[in-house]
């Protein structure tokens, strides 16, 4: 089988994508699914542009962070090019369900919970109140990992728990290579 492409699905609130998903699409054989919007993400565009990337390849591996993690879902659900998917790596997936964020997403809710259909597993904090370790790219201070690990099981996907580190250091670097590790060990499988 030939290597996959890997497509990575950032996260949101930024007007542009978190470091770490950059910083891995630079690599050869990843790209990173590009939005016309990241400010204000449209559910439907986003679908079609993760349909369109895939589409357009013969095997990918997703890696989907933040709001990412809520489009994979929601493609998975429709789409009818799941088949390509060979595995996917889930990261700090945003609850869109939370007053907050419906307001500001209103497209996103309710949160797609059926089984993903390919090998999937979501990284998180081994405990609700960690802060995971410096390099990892959660949202800052603490995660709600007791919901993420009930989603993470909705999809069927293997929960990885992540130590959590002391304090950050003062420069963090964007490539997570715990989280490339997992990638590498994910594309094995």
């Amino acid at each position: 089988m030939s290597i996959p492409l890997v497509l990575i699905l950032p996260g949101w609130p930024q007007s542009v994508p978190d470091p770490w998903p950059l910083e891995w699409a630079s690599t050869p054989g990843r790209r990173c699914v590009d939005q016309h919007d990241w400010q204000r993400p449209l559910r439907g565009d986003w679908l079609i542009r993760l349909e369109e990337a895939v589409l357009d390849a013969a095997h990918v591996v997703l890696v989907a962070h933040n709001l990412g993690c809520i489009q994979l879902s929601a493609w998975a659900a429709h789409s009818r090019l799941t088949d390509r998917v060979r595995a996917a790596l889930l990261v700090a997936p945003l609850d869109v369900e939370t007053v907050a964020v419906r307001q500001r997403l209103p497209t996103w809710s309710p949160i797609e919970r059926q089984r993903l259909p390919f090998t999937s597993w979501m990284v998180g904090p081994e405990h609700q109140s960690d802060q995971v370790e410096p390099n990892a790219p959660m949202q800052s201070g603490t995660f709600d990992s007791v919901w993420a690990q009930a989603l993470a099981e909705s999809w069927g996907a293997q929960w990885i728990a992540q130590r959590a580190a002391p304090k950050p250091p003062a420069k963090q670097p964007s490539d997570w290579p715990q989280g490339q590790a997992l990638l590498h060990e994910l594309m094995k499988d």
